[in-house]
C-alpha cells in the first residue's frame, strides 16, 4: 500500500537483510516487537498501524482522503495521470547512492578478510 518495494526496505533495514528475507518477514503471522519497531521506524509510520492493520480501513482511508473530483481534475483522455509528489529521478539516484555506498561497504569487508588470511 505504501508503494515500497521489498529490495528498498531491506535496504532501509540494514546489511542483514535482503528480498528474500522480506519476503519471508511478510508471510509470518507473529513479529517480535524489536523487529516490528525497526520495520515501523523504515516505513516511516506507527507500530500500532502495522499490529492493528485492517485492509478495508485503509481502503475507505484512501478512498475518503481523495474525492473523485481530485482524479477527475487529474484524467486524461486515455484514463488517469499519475503526478507524484516527488521528483522520481531524485528518488532513483538516492536509492542507487545508497547501493554504492553498500557495495562499498561490502568491499571494504571483503578487503580486510583477504587481507587477514
Amino acid at each position: 500500500m505504501l508503494g515500497i518495494k521489498q529490495d528498498a526496505l531491506a535496504i532501509d533495514l540494514g546489511d542483514d537483510w535482503n528480498q528474500q528475507k522480506i519476503s519471508l518477514l511478510e508471510q509470518k503471522e507473529t513479529i517480535d516487537t524489536p523487529l516490528l519497531q525497526q520495520v515501523a521506524t523504515a516505513l516511516k509510520i506507527p507500530v500500532d498501524a502495522i499490529q492493528n492493520f485492517d485492509e478495508e480501513q485503509a481502503v475507505n482511508v484512501i478512498a475518503n482522503t481523495y474525492s473523485f473530483q481530485d482524479f477527475k481534475d487529474n484524467a486524461v483522455a486515455s484514463g488517469f495521470s499519475y503526478q507524484p509528489s516527488f521528483n522520481p529521478i531524485d528518488k532513483m539516484v538516492e536509492l542507487y547512492e545508497r547501493m554504492l555506498q553498500q557495495q562499498k561497504e561490502m568491499i571494504n569487508k571483503l578487503e580486510k578478510l583477504i587481507e587477514k588470511k
